[in-house]
């Protein structure tokens, strides 16, 4: 019953951000995935107000994992960095006033800020 279960398994999930696959996004040229992002976000990296600094970091953390393994935690006070497609996959602790909320980005976020995963005030 076991070995029936394990080979009927599901296959993951494809994500898709406005039509395209997360690999196909990784390939588009700056140009093209800014046409694909909100006004808000176009107009930012219209203007050039995108911090490389921390997609350097995510890259050498990228780079430091081993293979299949998740990358170090990168710490970060910038809760209004937009999602990027090379951005998927990787570890950030996001301030949020009193300490670091670990977030996983995954595909879903894209074009989303770092902000709206790390809650800055309690729910009553």
């Amino acid at each position: 019953m076991a070995e029936e279960t394990a080979a009927v398994r599901k296959p993951f999930r494809r994500y898709f951000f406005r039509g395209l696959e997360v690999e196909q996004l990784m390939d588009l040229s700056h140009a093209e995935l800014m046409q694909l992002l909100h006004a808000r976000a176009r107009r930012r990296f219209a203007r050039g107000n995108v911090p490389m600094h921390l997609i350097r970091r995510l890259r050498k953390a990228k780079k430091a994992a081993a293979e299949g393994e998740k990358p170090p935690v990168v710490k970060t006070h910038l809760r209004n960095m937009i999602i990027l497609p090379e951005m998927v996959s990787s570890m950030l602790g996001v301030y949020n006033g009193l300490g670091y909320i670990a977030v996983e980005v995954n595909p879903d976020m894209i074009g989303h800020y770092l902000g709206e995963f790390s809650i800055t005030y309690k729910p009553v």
